[in-house]
Order: structure tokens, then sequence, then C-alpha cells
């Protein structure tokens, strides 16, 4: 515990990116090491000048690639799930990098199999070193040590929302002290307001605080000036929490800067990116050709022949749906009902007189949606996105629902973030529309390509465990 401490006396963090590198260094070249072992059975060939060079480059490209914009940081509020995309992401750049140094300085003799283990290697002991780092950081703050003292000016609503984010962990690391303004709006505990605006500087001085978290409308800006110079004078780090709230319900907006002008937008949309469409689009295309190479051989026939033995009409049912940029598109399935005149505008309720036998097994495993492989393979839809919807119940639901047509931002999916959470089949109240679409767009701001693989996982558990929602 002495050690922890002394730790925490010298602000360990503050020399962070100079373990971190040094830490990453160290493992890299154990992977370098390793991988000709496991290649040549020896390091023999690590002393040719060809693959010095290379890891050489190795090095000083995985070092710049952790310098640029920070990109080391783990910072105190932050997912395993985040630290790994970005660890993936900087993996991919650095095999580019180092591919690219070995076909421009033409070292044709290089292992393909040494670079493939070494990256193996040094991915696995990333991840482990990263979750390792973490757990670390997260039992330290939990005992008291390495944590930043805070206080919050402005008892408002905002202020309370920033409060409960910080205090909802211990392993954050945050020890809040209080807020301060001079009238209090929120719904908080009278005890932790420690005073007025006058009273901030000399309460971080005497407590030593470390940051300050201005939570004050933006008519305030006399008092947010002179928070600043206040912070500043005595070296205290000061964050301003923007009331986003006033231009839009997102939880998550982004700013950019055209040249030196901020721009606020009202939320994120990471595939608005084209190296992110790139990839979900690779992701699909050869996510649905494996599917339909592997199961639809074999399954197809049988599908086919139970649904024309069993009632008459086409083996497909095709309805016009909702698409991006609320385009319509015609959507493929398995025919599950009998032929009747309301499919095209009437929801499948449950224990609907209209879906037969095989067609209720059908919906249940969700194999009727499998021919829409061949509507991503096409282009109209994608492996996981916002399930599209019948043209008439996109319309009706885009007049009551303010954000519903947000979730047109992205193309629909076979499955999505709000099938696996439960808000799937027949909407039977307003609000279980509300919750889908706020689910929709909580995916179009958090996209990722490890979250579409987190989704089909999820939904292959809920088909072999059975959804009481899928009738």
């Amino acid at each position: 515990m002495r050690f922890l401490q002394k730790l925490s006396d010298y602000r360990f963090s503050r020399y962070s990116k100079v373990l971190f590198v040094c830490w990453d260094l160290i493992i890299l070249n154990i992977a370098i090491y390793l991988s000709f072992i496991v290649r040549f059975g020896t390091i023999d060939n690590l002393l040719t000048k060809d693959e010095r060079t290379i890891s050489l480059f190795t090095n000083l490209i995985w070092i710049g690639l952790l310098l640029h914009k920070d990109s080391h940081r783990i910072i105190r509020i932050e997912y395993i799930e985040t630290i790994l995309q970005r660890t993936i992401k900087k993996i991919f750049i650095h095999i580019a990098f180092v591919v690219f140094f070995v076909v421009i300085l033409k070292y044709y003799d290089i292992s393909r199999l040494r670079l493939l283990c070494f990256y193996l290697f040094f991915f696995t002991f990333l991840v482990i070193s990263r979750y390792v780092l973490m757990k670390v950081l997260k039992y330290m703050r939990a005992k008291g040590y390495n944590f930043k003292k805070i206080i919050i000016v402005g008892a408002n609503n905002t202020g309370e929302k920033i409060h409960k984010i910080l205090a909802k962990d211990l392993t954050y690391g945050y020890k809040f002290l209080g807020f301060f303004d001079e009238n209090q709006t929120g719904n908080l505990n009278p005890l932790t307001i420690r005073g007025g605006f006058d009273e901030v500087q000399e309460f971080i001085i005497t407590e030593k605080v470390d940051e300050v978290y201005v939570a004050l409308h933006i008519d305030k800006v006399d008092i947010i000036t002179k928070l600043i110079k206040i912070c500043e004078q005595n070296m205290v780090r000061i964050k301003i929490i923007p009331d986003f709230q006033l231009y839009t319900k997102s939880s998550k907006v982004e700013i950019a800067f055209y040249e030196n002008t901020p721009v606020l937008m009202l939320r994120s949309e990471p595939l608005e990116l084209a190296v992110n469409r790139i990839i979900k689009k690779v992701f699909d295309v050869c996510f649905s050709i494996l599917v339909i190479l592997l199961i639809f051989p074999w399954l197809f026939p049988i599908v086919m022949l139970i649904i024309k033995l069993e009632s008459k009409g086409p083996i497909f049912f095709k309805q016009a749906r909702s698409g991006r940029d609320n385009k319509s598109f015609v959507c493929f399935k398995f025919r599950s009902m009998y032929l009747n005149d309301k499919a095209h505008d009437q929801q499948a309720k449950k224990g609907d007189s209209r879906v037969t036998k095989f067609g209720s097994f059908m919906r249940k495993t969700s194999i009727d949606e499998l021919p829409q492989f061949f509507n991503v393979l096409w282009g109209s839809m994608s492996v996981v996105g916002p399930r599209p919807h019948m043209i008439n119940l996109a319309k009706e639901y885009g007049e009551l629902i303010d954000n519903y047509s947000v979730r047109h931002f992205a193309k629909p999916g076979i499955t999505g973030w709000a099938q696996v959470n439960g808000y799937r089949g027949e909407t039977k109240k307003l609000k279980d529309m509300e919750n889908r679409v706020e689910c929709d767009i909580w995916y179009i701001e958090n996209w990722s390509l490890l979250l579409d693989i987190k989704i089909i996982v999820r939904t292959l558990i809920n088909v072999l465990k059975g959804d009481d929602n899928a009738y």
C-alpha cells in the first residue's frame, strides 16, 4: 500500500505518456523476438540488414502512432471496448505502413509468416496489457489513490448530470467536494452546496482542487470568464459543460473546426467517414457471401419445399420498405403467411391467423429474414442497422415522433441494436416505437465494427434462446 501511496503522491499519471510508450516498445520487441523463434527456431535471422531495418521501422511507426493525437491515453471514464477498437485501428494502420516500407525498399525476402506471427503476438500482448492496466488503475482509484479532487460550479440539472456521471463509479478516480452556485435550481442535496461564486477561489486553494467543472448557462459569461482567470492563476484545470440540450435532445453531439471557427453538429455519425463506410461495406459483403455459401445451398431447398407444400403462393414475399435517406426499396423475405390482402398494411400480431405453422417457426428463428442477405449484396441493406419499416408505417410514425426520420441516415439492417435490446415485433404502443427509434439513433451515433459484431453475436444467442417478441 505504501508503494501505491507513493505513486499517488508523485502524481503517477503525469508520467504516464513516457511509461506507456516504453511499455509498448518492450512488448513490441518481445513480440519481434518471439516471432523469429516461432518462425525460424532462432533469432539469427534478426541479424540480417533487411530484418533489422524493418524491425527499426516497426518501432518508430508505433511510437508515431501512439503520440499522434495522444492516442496512447486511457482516460478515466472509458470502456475496454473503446480501447480495443482504438488498438485494432492502430494495428491496421501499422500493418499498412510496414507493408509500404517492405514494398518501397524491395525487401521481398522478409518472411510474411514471421510478420503474421509478430502481429498475432503483439496484438495479444497489447490487449492483455491494456486490460490489466485498466484493472490496476481501477483498483488504485477504488482504494483512494490516483484520484482527482473536483468541484462543480452550477447547482442545476446540468451540474447534477455531470456529478452523477463522475460519481457513478469510484474507480473513475474523482473525489467530488461540492457544488458552488448563488441559486440552487436542480434537485440536489443542500449539504453538497459549499458556497457561492465568490467563495470558489478560496476553496480551490484551501482544498487543493484539481479540476473545476462549470455547468452554468451561457448568459453568465462574466462569471465564467472570472472562473477561468481564477483557475489559470491557481493552476487548476477548468472544464466547461455546454448545455447542448438547448438545441437538441441528442446525448452525443460533435464539434468540428472550420479553420478556427467551432461548428456544433447535433450528433456524431461515424459512418459519415468514408473509411468507416468502406469497412462496413467490406464486412457486409464478406459476411453475406459467407452466409449464402454456407447456409443457402442446403437450407433453401428445404424451406422452399415446405412453403410450397403448406400453402399456395410464391416462395418469396416482396415488400416496399423505407431505406437510407427514406428512399424505398424492395425487401425480400421467405413467405410466412397465407396470401392475404393486408400483408402490406398490417403488422403481424401474436397468434395472427395469417401466419402459417412453418411461417411461425421461421419467424421465431428468423429464417424468414435470410433472403435479405441478397439485399445486402445489392447494396440496399446492411447486415446490422435500423430495421426497415413498411412505407405506410414509416410515414405514420414520422408524423408522430419528432426524430423518427433520423434512423434513415443509415442503411436498414437485417438485425439491429433495437432488436437485441428487446424492441422487436409488433409496436402496440407509441412508446414502443419511441424506444426502438432511440436505440436506432444510438446505434447511428456510436457505430463501430466491434458493435456490429456484438449485435450479430447477441442476435444468434437470441435465436437459440428464443425471443418472445418473435411472432
